[in-house]
């Protein structure tokens, strides 16, 4: 589907609507996604990944509110470089695995159960992207299941294992945890389109990064164990735009640490 325009509040499921940043990248495809939860018929709402600091996109995602809470996928700035800024406008508590970035509220951990703006938000740690990514699973009432997963899985393309903080290790085990989840889960991403089904593309990147691995044990072998990151992505990642090469080089970082057993 297209992207929906800048500065314009889009429906997407019946709890959940998105306001997309206006900072597209390479990186942040077409900009990062701010999600508003709301029951139907309530006033107030959960802000999810307020972005970077950008006053016009802080300002219209303030204007949605009252704003009772906001929530952190990690700490990326695109995604909570605004955080503290957007807790100015709104007077609204912050809350995210790092501490560094809690305001007004409490650390949110593995398991907890946040209820605000009649909705509910089930925090599942999914680590990896970076060590402090999370998920949240959303329920409410007359909703099918929905989970915002950040950059642990995109709406399109697939993520950077930002190493050092990202491993591989826990990339995997956060995915097939997301392979647990309900049938028809909906993927309401930090970037990109959302999608029906987290099973079908926590499986597929599954395959993906198995396939990467697999690329990468090739290039060891032709190149020698002692082979560097950048000799490893030129091999692994030749087809890619090399744009997309410094990232690429990060996941491949943590992809040697892997097999390394580092």
């Amino acid at each position: 589907m297209s992207a929906p325009a800048y500065g314009v509040l889009r429906p997407v499921t019946p709890l959940a609507s998105v306001l997309l940043a206006e900072n597209p990248s390479p990186m942040t495809l077409d900009g990062t996604n701010t999600w508003v939860l709301r029951a139907p018929g309530e006033e107030s709402c959960v802000v999810v990944d307020p972005g970077e600091e950008d006053d016009t996109h802080l300002r219209r995602v303030a204007a949605q509110g009252p704003v009772e809470l906001v929530l952190l996928t990690h700490r990326h700035h695109d995604h909570a470089g605004g955080a503290r800024r957007f807790a100015e406008l709104t007077g609204a508590p912050v809350r995210a695995l790092d501490r560094s970035l809690v305001l007004g509220s409490e650390a949110l951990g593995d398991g907890d159960v946040v209820a605000a703006a009649g909705v509910e938000l089930r925090v599942v740690a999914t680590p990896g992207h970076t060590s402090d990514s999370l998920s949240f699973l959303l329920a409410g009432p007359d909703a099918g299941p929905a989970v915002l997963t950040g950059d642990t899985i995109l709406g399109r393309g697939t993520t950077v294992i930002a190493h050092p903080d990202g491993a591989l290790g826990p990339y995997l085990d956060s995915l097939r945890r997301l392979t647990e989840l309900a049938p028809a889960t909906a993927v309401l991403p930090g970037h990109g389109p959302e999608l029906p089904d987290a099973h079908t593309v926590a499986t597929a990147y599954l395959a993906h990064r198995e396939e990467r691995l697999e690329q990468v044990r090739d290039a060891l072998a032709r190149l020698g164990a002692d082979a560097t990151p950048r000799e490893v992505v030129e091999v692994v990642y030749a087809d890619v735009d090399q744009v997309l090469w410094p990232a690429a080089e990060l996941s491949v970082r943590a992809q040697l640490d892997h097999l390394r057993g580092a």
